[in-house]
């Protein structure tokens, strides 16, 4: 794992992890549903994306935007009448960028069962200015062991993302000097 110390490049100073999770909750109604009766998946992407935005932006201190959304995994149903919780952290900064974790879970309304976590996902977020450009961020500072491998993932994944796209530019790069139009 890398060095918490503030980096050359900024003079920000590093924000734990704590300082920007949060939690949002909505309670399912009727036209929240799908054809089958179940709650329309991207409501439940909606949800996920303003609780990562708003985590983005409390980190960040100031306005960031949905870059990249990694890994959104549906888990189980959710009901008319269920109380969902989302809740978001930052696991990673960049100079400019964030990736924030997301864990949704639900649990009806009116019960006092637990809630049972149904989705999970990963968000990219990148902290911009006034004019749209991207701007530095605070590092995040993990605090606990279980932060501290998010932060590890978070790397992988990055790192992943990263392959992913030069290898797809690559590909495109010699179809095109093959001549071959998509």
């Amino acid at each position: 794992m890398t060095d918490h110390a503030p980096r050359p490049e900024s003079d920000i100073p590093g924000k734990p992890t704590a300082a920007s999770r949060t939690t949002l909750s909505h309670i399912m109604t009727g036209s929240d549903t799908n054809l089958l009766g179940t709650v329309h998946g991207g409501v439940i992407m909606k949800l996920v994306d303003d609780a990562a935005g708003a985590v983005a932006g409390r980190h960040s201190g100031g306005p960031a935007v949905t870059a990249s959304m990694d890994e959104m995994v549906f888990l189980e149903p959710v009901r008319v009448g269920d109380l969902v919780h989302v809740r978001a952290q930052v696991n990673w900064t960049g100079r400019s960028s964030m990736e924030v974790g997301v864990r949704v879970m639900a649990e009806r309304w009116n019960e006092s069962t637990p809630a049972t976590q149904v989705g999970s996902a990963y968000l990219v977020f990148a902290a911009v200015d006034a004019d749209g450009r991207p701007r530095p961020v605070p590092q995040v500072i993990p605090e606990t062991e279980r932060d501290k491998r998010r932060y590890q993932e978070a790397q992988i994944r990055r790192t992943h993302r990263l392959a992913r796209r030069r290898a797809i530019r690559e590909l495109r790069e010699k179809r095109t000097a093959e001549g071959i139009e998509d």
